[in-house]
């Protein structure tokens, strides 16, 4: 079935900046559509049925969940439904910034949520109680204001805003204990065990354990979610990793290759040139940066 795809050029503000608010009091009938962009979806009241994949799962005041970009999705059966949507593109948003991978949470909701949907009907999402409703949206009003205003400085503070909100909503999913939501948090905390201990070797059988799953259930759940084995997961982290700091410091490829896992520095440049279609120096000389000392 055809549908609609909405552009970003037709949804953020023409200076580029990766996120916009979206308010419904109430949402209107709009067809099934997709997005070139991602949404964080945040039910502020009423009542109705979210219809993606094929599938209608009911939606409740306090329910905030994630549509990736290209999903096609629609509202159904809408009793003054209320919602926020938090529009955003992931590629040109700071992800990594600080310890944001380190929460487990985040990654349940902003990865593995979307991607279990279908399995899991939707009882894994996220539900806020009242009091995190309340201060989540009063994130949204800063956020908003600034993104209104867009004085001076607006790009730092509206983008510490939404990295804010992914914060405290990654938070809150990390305290949930819905069984559903658990279950996801699991497989999670492998990805945060990746995420926080890059530079060292990858035991599967560890993982499996902290996922409570067996190795093979383990490594279908895992590639289910991330499309990826956590072996290959595990080398992306470190090309990216590598990246940033070929471009960010002033350290020569060897110590950029072991300060990142690699105990080989012409496999290194291997698998960088197979990841990023250039050596490791010729991406230093093509992407000039901020040269910090290591």
């Amino acid at each position: 079935m055809s549908h609609r795809i909405l552009k970003t050029s037709d949804w953020f503000h023409q200076d580029g900046f990766p996120v916009a608010v979206e308010r419904r009091n109430p949402q209107e009938p709009f067809p099934m559509h997709a997005h070139e962009f991602s949404e964080l979806v945040i039910i502020t009241g009423g009542s109705g049925l979210h219809v993606t994949g094929g599938r209608a799962y009911p939606l409740a005041a306090g329910d905030v969940f994630v549509i990736s970009g290209g999903r096609p999705h629609t509202y159904a059966e809408m009793h003054r439904l209320c919602l926020v949507n938090l529009l955003f593109q992931p590629e040109k948003l700071p992800w990594h910034w600080a310890d944001l991978p380190a929460l487990a949470g985040y990654h349940a909701m902003f990865t593995l949520e979307p991607a279990w949907r279908r399995r899991h009907e939707f009882k894994s999402r996220l539900h806020l109680r009242p009091e995190e409703l309340h201060h989540v949206l009063g994130l949204v009003d800063t956020l908003e204001a600034e993104l209104h205003q867009r004085a001076p400085g607006f790009r730092f503070i509206a983008s510490a805003a939404f990295m804010q909100i992914v914060g405290f909503l990654s938070r809150c999913y990390s305290r949930s204990w819905n069984p559903d939501a658990r279950a996801l948090l699991r497989i999670a905390e492998t990805i945060t065990h990746l995420e926080t201990h890059y530079t060292e070797p990858v035991d599967l059988d560890a993982l499996a354990g902290m996922a409570r799953m067996s190795k093979r259930s383990f490594l279908r759940a895992f590639r289910a979610a991330t499309g990826s084995t956590p072996i290959a997961y595990l080398l992306q982290l470190r090309l990216n990793h590598a990246a940033h700091l070929l471009r960010h410091s002033s350290r020569n490829i060897t110590e950029v290759a072991f300060a990142t896992g690699f105990n080989d520095s012409n496999y290194f440049t291997r698998q960088f040139r197979r990841r990023f279609g250039a050596s490791p120096r010729q991406w230093r000389m093509a992407t000039p940066a901020l040269s910090l000392p290591a």
